[in-house]
């Protein structure tokens, strides 16, 4: 009872702590200030935990990579994504350097995550990241052209790219 007693007034104290931490602004929430070691391991890990717990059950549609998913995703991604992951051939436009975490390249990272994390990212997005969820704007069909699209960057030359992401009534 008396151990029950002392993690109880523990677990008390160490909330109103935090509670008083927050509440004094101590800790710097400019984006242009870098997280501490600390804040940014447990962040980085309670997101990858978070988003691969939610991915688990979610299912691949059949033909993932047909041509039709691929154009379609890259048009969306041109209009939608580009801004802030960008593309094979191009350089920074300076959004990526306000935005704090930056926004991973997609064409210059190999993908560690699995389709159907890529997908719970673009439908969900991820709080405070500027990661919006796009499923509350378009549905699964064109979130899964997106993931298609986005997931053959890091294999994709600059010509391709520009080639892709040209609106219909203005490719060769």
């Amino acid at each position: 009872m008396k151990y029950l007693k002392a993690l109880i007034y523990a677990g008390v104290a160490f909330v109103l702590m935090g509670l008083a931490f927050a509440w004094t602004g101590i800790y710097n929430i400019a984006a242009d200030e870098p997280h501490t070691a600390p804040v940014y391991l447990l962040l980085q890990m309670s997101r990858n935990q978070s988003i691969q717990r939610r991915a688990n059950d979610i299912e691949v549609p059949d033909g993932i990579a047909q041509k039709k998913r691929l154009t379609d995703g890259a048009l969306l991604y041109a209009g939608h994504c580009e801004q802030c992951h960008l593309g094979p051939g191009l350089s920074s436009n300076g959004l990526q350097q306000g935005l704090n975490p930056s926004p991973p390249r997609l064409d210059a990272e190999q993908h560690n995550r699995s389709l159907q994390e890529q997908f719970w990212i673009v439908k969900h997005g991820i709080k405070m990241t500027g990661m919006p969820a796009w499923g509350e704007t378009f549905p699964d069909d064109a979130l899964w052209a997106i993931v298609a699209f986005a997931d053959q960057l890091p294999r994709m030359t600059a010509e391709t790219y520009q080639r892709l992401t040209l609106p219909a009534d203005e490719r060769p």
